[in-house]
């Protein structure tokens, strides 16, 4: 009555009346502008706690709330029931897809991130109809970063070889630019017996002044990853805790684009990159070619010299040493990778070497594309080595077989070469003495040029490599328990080259050892005992302190076996 009054006093009973048609106009149109403009926004927007203002333009704003976005990220990627809400409208949906941006690998500056304030979700109807418009705009806005799956480590059983073996790859280039295009892959690193190496596609950046190969990835993939760094060391010779604890261990690491710690590209390169190490016992030439060369020559073969090798722990006077074999493997300048400043950049590469075999100077074919037989061949092709089968010897051909007698200076040298040399000759041979050296390339096209190769069990044996087929390799095996060496390193790996094998055990009375120990000592009565001592003991004895003098007499029918093996 009050109120009625105060109008009355104010206003006729017409204006009156018409004054309340407006309010009723007025307030429709206030609810219908609120629906309209706010009903994307009508679920509950507590669950990503956003925090909505109102400017000038009269549009909603977000500001960032990292948390509850991850938060939200992740409960709808590990979400199990999903119910799909076909009542949605299409306007709806398109406002969801667009809503939601994820990493661009293109930029490397960091401008095109995941903003978490961007990932809106429409809860007007219900919490599954959240999880369908969530993935659904996922799928179509990662389509250029296709790494929504995990990085994992992988069997070996259940592992393949991703390699490129397109031989038509452009040629590598090194710009100074800070971008890589590329898609984004999960790494796969496996696990091996004798090595551990990880197959990366993408965005790849190589700072070897840290140790770190860093992969740009998405927020998403980090959030949904397992791991997201792994540790290599890249030599094929795991679980030798001597060899591996002198090679430099490398991180593979994910990042996200927007990283403070991501580096920018110095070089960018066109064609893929194998890092390995040129560390452990790469000294020996035996542990080069078992643990290295032919490692390499299976990862590196399907590039089919289209990829460039990056080298940790790499001495100049290897680097050297092998060089022939790296440029018939790439045709691109190795590079020393350690200590670099400049950040070198790939879109493909493997960390690591590949070893599928425990047996030493070995290829299993099994479980390879390729054989010893295959790297062989290759040794010929980049050596220029004229011989693929030994002599065989007929009754019609006089052509006399050629023996190499290996010689050592420090150990296990043959203290009567002139003896062995001369009865050699007397059975028919032509003879050749040889020290191996740093000419790899000189000493190959020695050895491929004999029929038969014998020496003290020793590093120098692993130049059998360069033998033709149907060689014959003789084994001169000295005291002190190493039998079980010998067959490792040279018997076994010589049958699986298709060499004929021949060993020879000297006795005591033949080892130099006899005139620094009485003929009771235990180092010459029972080396098992020494072998307790651990393998320095074994070592610093029967390979540091021991020379050979073969007793010509009893060595000789070991010469005729070798003949007769090249009569078959």
């Amino acid at each position: 009555m009050k109120y009625q009054t105060l109008l009355a006093r104010s206003f006729s009973k017409h204006e009156q009346k018409k004054l309340g048609y407006w309010a009723l106009l007025a307030c429709l149109f206030i609810a219908l502008s609120f629906f309209i403009n706010f009903k994307p926004f009508m679920g509950p927007l507590s669950v990503l706690n956003l925090r909505l203002s109102t400017g000038e333009d009269e549009k909603l704003h977000l500001f960032d709330d990292t948390d509850s976005s991850l938060q939200i990220a992740k409960e709808t990627i590990n979400s199990t029931s999903i119910v799909n809400d076909t009542g949605s409208s299409h306007e709806e949906a398109e406002i969801m897809s667009s809503a939601l941006t994820v990493n661009d690998t293109d930029s490397s500056h960091g401008e095109s991130e995941i903003r978490d304030t961007e990932i809106i979700v429409n809860n007007a109807t219900s919490r599954s109809q959240e999880v369908v418009v969530f993935k659904e705009s996922l799928a179509q806005n990662m389509k250029t970063n296709d790494s929504s799956n995990p990085p994992q480590f992988v069997n070996e059983k259940d592992t393949s070889m991703v390699n490129n073996t397109n031989s038509s790859l452009p040629e590598a280039t090194d710009a100074n630019a800070g971008t890589k295009n590329s898609t984004v892959e999960p790494p796969l690193c496996t696990f091996m017996g004798r090595s551990d190496f990880c197959e990366i596609k993408g965005d790849i950046r190589i700072d070897g002044n840290s140790y770190t190969v860093f992969i740009v990835s998405s927020e998403i993939d980090i959030l949904t990853a397992e791991n997201t760094s792994w540790c290599i060391r890249p030599y094929a010779r795991k679980g030798d805790q001597a060899a591996m604890g002198a090679v430099r261990e490398w991180t593979v690491k994910l990042v996200a684009g927007a990283s403070h710690i991501l580096p920018q590209c110095a070089q960018n390169h066109s064609v893929p990159a194998i890092l390995f190490s040129a560390g452990g016992y790469s000294g020996n030439h035996f542990h080069s070619f078992a643990d290295i060369i032919v490692p390499l020559f299976l990862t590196s073969r399907p590039y089919n010299g289209d990829v460039q090798f990056l080298i940790t722990n790499g001495l100049t006077a290897w680097i050297s040493k092998f060089k022939t074999l790296m440029n018939a493997l790439s045709r691109y300048q190795p590079i020393s990778i350690d200590y670099r400043q400049d950040i070198h950049c790939y879109d493909s590469m493997t960390v690591g070497l590949i070893r599928r075999t425990s047996k030493e100077l070995s290829i299993d074919p099994s479980n390879s594309p390729y054989s010893m037989k295959d790297f062989r061949k290759f040794l010929r092709s980049s050596y220029s080595l004229k011989r693929t089968t030994a002599i065989k010897i007929g009754n019609v051909s006089r052509k006399r077989p050629r023996l190499v007698i290996i010689s050592r200076k420090r150990s296990r040298a043959f203290t009567n070469v002139g003896e062995i040399v001369s009865m050699a000759k007397r059975l028919g041979f032509r003879v050749v003495v040889a020290e191996p050296d740093a000419d790899v390339s000189g000493f190959a096209k020695i050895i491929n040029s004999c029929d038969v190769m014998m020496g003290v069990h020793g590093a120098g044996l692993t130049n059998m490599v360069f033998l033709p087929e149907k060689a014959v390799l003789v084994q001169v095996i000295p005291i002190g328990g190493t039998e079980w060496l010998s067959k490792t390193y040279f018997e076994e790996p010589a049958k699986d080259m298709n060499i004929r094998y021949l060993d020879y055990k000297i006795r005591v009375e033949e080892s130099s050892l006899i005139h620094q120990y009485p003929a009771d000592h235990v180092v010459l009565r029972d080396p098992s005992e020494i072998w307790k001592q651990g393998w320095s003991a074994v070592q610093s004895i029967y390979l540091s302190k021991q020379n050979v003098t073969l007793d010509v007499n009893r060595f000789r029918p070991t010469l005729v076996k070798a003949l007769e093996l090249l009569h078959q």
